[in-house]
């Protein structure tokens, strides 16, 4: 494929299909850069990473990254799951087995440095916690966390109870964006693109079991990790003590940095204040791949 271009891929392994999005770095040097592998979130496909405007995945072949988004199981074309209440540590199970097929079809054995939105945070980090024979040098994980407020759990729980769901546009665009003047160019319009169904089990077990395993999972994580969260988060509780305790829990990984990013809501890619939160994402993966996190 050609440095700077986006394009489509699917691979078949272990008879299943991981479908999704890479693209090469631009200025010649990607041997001196992790490859990043991003990780969507709920009810957004691969496709949340290349939003014109606010595409990580220009921005860090821009930067010499190799990059691929991989459609979770069930988005896209990628083979669903069976149906399971811990859905996330299944996607997980799932994924790190079949990353060496990713890279190998992409033509590389480049370090890993996983970036994750929302409930893709909770898989990467779940990914991470499971030390991968890979060589994994540190995740990025955005719009996860410790808590979510008890009405969403409530709210999830009068969905039909059926594999798939779908949240309409204007219901998402309440929680997933900050006040109009935070948001980005044509937004929340353009990442409407990237909507798509989401399985019920996922948003049961971030607002559920996820709460009840993450110290644990996160105490397991023995990578460098940066941890965001957006000034108007809807679906998480982002007081500063929660914030930090979030950090706090990966009590393995040596060096940790969790914050609050100012004028964005929980999909901070999507907001005025994206690209710089991708470039530091970026600079992070760049220090963990060089073991000098300062």
């Amino acid at each position: 494929m050609s440095t700077g271009k986006v394009e489509n891929f699917e691979v078949v392994v272990d008879g299943g299909t991981l479908t999704g999005l890479r693209v090469r770095g631009t200025t010649g040097d990607g041997a001196n850069r992790p490859l990043v592998l991003a990780v969507h979130g709920g009810t957004y496909t691969s496709r949340y990473f290349d939003i014109e405007g606010h595409s990580l995945l220009q921005r860090a072949a821009d930067q010499g990254f190799d990059v691929i988004a991989v459609d979770r199981p069930g988005y896209g074309g990628s083979t669903q799951l069976p149906d399971a209440p811990d859905l996330i540590q299944k996607n997980a199970e799932y994924l790190v087995p079949r990353i060496p097929a990713l890279l190998e079809d992409f033509g590389t054995s480049a370090p890993v440095f996983m970036i994750g939105h929302s409930i893709g945070g909770a898989v990467v980090i779940s990914m991470a916690a499971l030390q991968p024979a890979w060589t994994l040098v540190g995740i990025a994980v955005s719009g996860v966390g410790l808590k979510t407020p008890p009405e969403s759990a409530e709210a999830y729980a009068q969905f039909p109870q059926v594999y798939f769901v779908d949240l309409p546009a204007p219901m998402k665009d309440q929680v997933m964006f900050g006040p109009a003047e935070t948001r980005g160019a044509g937004m929340p319009e353009a990442s409407h693109v990237a909507n798509t169904h989401c399985p019920l089990n996922e948003l049961l077990d971030i607002t559920g079991g996820w709460q009840d395993r993450v110290r644990d999972i996160a105490a397991r994580v023995r990578v460098p990790v940066h941890a965001r969260m957006g000034e108007h988060e809807a679906l998480w509780i982002t007081t500063p003590d929660l914030v930090d305790d979030f950090g706090r829990a990966f009590s393995s990984a040596g060096t940790v940095s969790s914050d609050i990013v100012r004028d964005a809501g929980h999909c901070i890619d999507f907001h005025r204040c994206g690209g710089a939160f991708q470039d530091d994402q970026l600079a992070f993966a760049l220090k963990s791949a060089s073991a000098d996190v300062a």
